[in-house]
């Protein structure tokens, strides 16, 4: 199965700012550009659309597909939990640390660990192999696609989530990824 992975536009927040389950929106110019983007890409196609309930996704989702998007809460950005809309700068640097020290674990803000996320993402993959599709786009976050790029290489869930909090965010808002699964 071919996916083709969006991230999302860029959310109208300020920079510096910690917000993976935060519901925040994208502003309609970079909505737009996006969508643009894809289309020109000849996405979606006769795809199917699925996306993360965040708003930042699900409202390019609709552009993108106004009449069935899916939407599964599985495909969202990890929930930092107290830090969550805090500047990371403003974050205590023994939590962060503490965070690094066990990237697999640790609860950042007292939410979800990456494992955690891991086991979601695997689910969900698990379920959309199931269905039988040949393609789909995926509109997720940065998060979301390091670890399904993770998983296609690795023994183990733990090894890909470990993989993916290892991996330096290089996605851009908007990057479309295309993996075989």
């Amino acid at each position: 199965m071919k996916l083709h992975l969006a991230r999302h536009p860029q959310p109208d927040i300020p920079p510096g700012l910690c917000y993976g389950a935060s519901d925040v929106a994208a502003p309609g110019a970079e909505l737009a550009r996006v969508q643009s983007a894809l289309e020109d890409a000849g996405l979606p196609g006769a795809m199917p659309v699925i996306a993360s309930p965040l708003r930042r996704c699900a409202e390019l989702a609709r552009r993108l597909n106004p009449v069935s998007p899916c939407f599964d809460a599985r495909l969202a950005e990890m929930n930092f939990g107290r830090w969550e809309m805090r500047r990371w700068d403003d974050i205590p640097r023994s939590e962060v640390d503490a965070w690094t020290a066990d990237l697999l674990h640790y609860r950042p803000g007292g939410a979800e660990c990456v494992l955690d996320v891991a086991r979601r993402v695997a689910a969900f993959v698990a379920d959309l192999r199931q269905a039988g599709h040949a393609e789909a786009l995926l509109i997720c976050h940065a998060g979301t696609i390091r670890l399904l790029n993770a998983m296609r290489g690795a023994a183990t869930l733990e090894q890909a989530a470990l993989e993916a909090a290892r991996t330096p965010h290089r996605i851009a808002y908007g990057e479309v990824i295309a993996l075989e699964v």
